[in-house]
């Protein structure tokens, strides 16, 4: 829970709540791939999350900061970087942050979930997943077969590592693992910090696996099993107020024009294979939990 430094707000947060003027939960919407997926195609990046997340903060009379998961992993760096700027402001202001995971909250999506004080989901959410991977193609035997020859000029040995077009280089795997098991590590590190006295002594944990809501509650990746709305209620009283907070912010125009409407931009080009890529990998990180 965050530090208090004023015992009587901490209680009045923790009392129920019962009269006509309700308290205010904000309620940040973090749905989708984490990571920066180009233009027209948004994932969640702090660049984009940081107004969202500073306005949820912004009101006086909090009771607390919800967080709507819904989200497969993505970018580790972005992860930690909305779960900082989360952690930063709850210390700073004061305020519970309760984390609720709709469909999946898993790898990064569940280090977003671990900036919550508290972790709920329902019965049937897709929870862990406390694992690396890294994921690409290859396509040496592609370009051999177009008559394609691939040149590419490095200054530094290592510069060109796992360059998809070239055939794999064993001593570029085993730098690739070394990064990867790091970024484990801090995974790990960072669960057992954030959960610390709750979680099951289970190796499991720690090993990539899923769990759906139960499950994930017996390991003690989460407090219990419930939803946002009903939660809210029973915490905070029938009249709690709940404030949705989406980074889809900005005027109607703005929105229209970031949204890639194809009749206020430039038309695309018929295929985009950075774009068809990107979509496969995005389709492949959501299929992992079933979705």
């Amino acid at each position: 829970m965050p530090n208090s430094s004023n015992p009587l707000k901490s209680l009045w947060r923790a009392l129920p709540f019962t009269g006509d003027a309700g308290p205010l939960v904000t309620v940040i919407e973090l749905s989708g791939v984490i990571g920066a997926m180009g233009p027209g195609r948004k994932g969640l990046s702090l660049q984009r999350l940081e107004k969202a997340i500073e306005a949820a903060f912004k009101p006086g009379d909090l009771a607390a900061v919800a967080l709507a998961i819904n989200s497969p992993g993505g970018s580790a760096a972005q992860s930690r970087l909305i779960h900082n700027a989360i952690r930063r402001l709850a210390r700073e202001k004061d305020v519970p942050v309760l984390s609720f995971i709709e469909d999946v909250g898993a790898s990064g999506g569940y280090i977003l979930a671990i900036a919550g004080d508290e972790i709920y989901a329902d019965e049937s959410s897709v929870v862990g997943s406390i694992g690396v991977i890294s994921g690409g193609f290859g396509f040496p035997e592609a370009i051999k077969r177009l008559g394609v020859e691939r040149r590419i000029y490095t200054a530094g040995e290592n510069k060109a590592m796992l360059d998809p077009f070239k055939q794999e280089d064993p001593d570029d795997i085993a730098r690739l693992k070394e990064i990867l098991a790091d970024i484990h590590e801090q995974f790990i590190a960072l669960v057992k910090k954030r959960r610390s006295g709750k979680l099951a002594d289970d190796d499991m944990i720690f090993s990539g696996a899923v769990w759906a809501g139960p499950k994930a509650r017996e390991k003690g990746l989460i407090d219990g099993t419930a939803q946002l709305g009903e939660f809210l209620r029973a915490r905070y009283g029938k009249n709690v107020k709940i404030k949705r907070i989406s980074p889809e912010g900005g005027s109607l125009l703005k929105r229209l024009l970031s949204s890639g409407d194809a009749s206020l931009r430039q038309a695309p080009p018929l295929i985009d294979p950075e774009a068809v890529l990107e979509a496969a990998e995005r389709r492949a990180l959501w299929a992992r939990y079933g979705q």
